[in-house]
């Protein structure tokens, strides 16, 4: 029998700063048989591929019952039996491919999440560990770095860097799936208020491409670029806000030319400069672009990760590991971006749709053709045995199509809910 339940257990780990709760969910294993037996999994139709593929197996069957009653009328709808075999070997060698590349693509994802999850777990411990007030007397203050928090207001830092690690694995899956927003409930009492407010709104970014025009930029500080207070003042976003883009924004204007121009363009010599002295000082101002840019969530947790690290760095809270433990901690970060790009290839770039459709087209093909090669020996026979071709093929295809894409809702697909960061909360 299986079971789909779920245990909740909790755990507690002491540390210097306090006690840190662990609530740790475990999946129930399967309890197997004392003897082994196909049975349970042959009666089994929850989680089979039977629901998806009754539909177009129903289809052939009636298809092959009618191919069976007009050659049972006297109609002749046989065919030689050499036609098989031609099509056989295709639509094998196509379904092997097919398959073997879907469960790369699965294999791919549970090996790259699994990688994901064990760097969040160590670079949680190495925080929790690792991150600690030095000693009075420690080389730290003769340089001049004296910590300026307390043990409490540390282990408060620690505690929101954990949940960063936890918001981390919860972000990744719903990034995988497509579910956008904050509006989850794994992300309730893991994800800090600031890095909430940081993905929906973002913050005013220096670049020139953002919704404040060139000119403003110009005129607001030496370097060229806006501080965050001039980016959000009204005067620099009206324009963007109030304005829409054009339909025509992109057109060539032709400029019409009077005869004065066209007279003193006629005078002009070959010692007459190109740019007039009015067209040296002339300004162009740039309208802002009305696109705007988000950054993924995973990634603006990460950027939170790496912060706090440099303020733990700085303050000189990672003096006992010295600079090897701080880079094995940036490490650990790099590793689980990392391991995000490497399952957003796999559920960005699906296997080709031409292959698939292909694929189905052949084996459909086969099972049409498969009934008037089988009428003349086997009669009404033939159409079980059609069934039962149809059913084997068709299947094979369908499992294909379900783990192509691994971190969806599908019963086959990854359980990623089980294989995220536990979940914690302090005293």
């Amino acid at each position: 029998m299986a079971s789909d339940e779920a245990e909740v257990t909790t755990a507690s780990v002491s540390g210097k700063g306090g006690t840190v709760k662990f609530q740790k969910t475990k999946i129930i294993s399967r309890q197997r048989l004392r003897k082994y037996s196909w049975l349970p999994d042959v009666l089994r139709l929850k989680g089979s591929i039977v629901p998806r593929i009754i539909g177009p197996v129903l289809t052939v069957t009636i298809f092959a019952s009618i191919a069976a009653y007009l050659w049972d009328q006297g109609t002749e709808v046989t065919l030689t039996n050499q036609v098989v075999p031609l099509l056989s070997v295709v639509v094998g060698l196509i379904l092997v491919f097919r398959n073997g590349t879907s469960y790369d693509r699965y294999y791919e994802g549970r090996k790259d999440f699994g990688t994901m999850t064990a760097h969040i777990r160590s670079l949680s411990r190495s925080i929790w560990i690792n991150v600690a007030v030095p000693p009075a007397d420690d080389a730290a203050r003769v340089k001049g770095v004296a910590p300026n928090l307390t043990a409490a207001q540390l282990r408060r830092r620690k505690v929101d860097a954990l949940k960063l690690c936890a918001a981390y694995a919860y972000s990744v899956k719903h990034y995988l799936r497509g579910e956008d927003g904050l509006d989850w409930e794994d992300y309730v009492g893991v994800l800090p208020a600031s890095t909430a407010q940081l993905a929906r709104y973002g913050v005013p970014t220096r670049r020139t491409s953002t919704a404040v025009s060139y000119a403003a930029t110009a005129r607001t500080s030496p370097g060229g670029f806006l501080t965050p207070d001039e980016a959000n003042s009204p005067s620099n976003l009206g324009d963007a806000e109030g304005r829409s883009p054009s339909a025509d924004a992109t057109k060539r204007i032709r400029v019409k030319r009077s005869k004065d121009k066209l007279k003193q363009a006629s005078t002009r010599t070959a010692r007459t400069p190109l740019l007039s002295e009015r067209a040296l000082h002339q300004t162009i101002d740039f309208h802002p672009h009305p696109e705007t840019l988000s950054t993924p969530l995973p990634l603006v947790i990460a950027h939170e990760l790496s912060r706090l690290l440099f303020f733990f760095k700085r303050d000189g809270y990672l003096e006992t590991v010295g600079p090897a433990g701080t880079n094995a901690l940036s490490a650990h970060i790099h590793t689980m971006v990392e391991m995000m790009t490497a399952m957003e290839r796999v559920a960005n770039t699906p296997i080709p749709r031409s292959y698939s459709i292909h694929l189905k087209q052949c084996v459909t093909l086969y099972l049409f053709v498969l009934p008037f090669t089988l009428i003349k020996d086997l009669g009404w026979g033939m159409v079980p045995i059609v069934t039962v071709v149809a059913f084997t093929l068709m299947g094979i295809e369908g499992i294909a199509d379900e783990i192509e894409m691994p971190f969806g809702l599908d019963k086959s697909d990854l359980p990623l809910g089980a294989h995220h960061a536990a979940s914690f909360s302090p005293d």
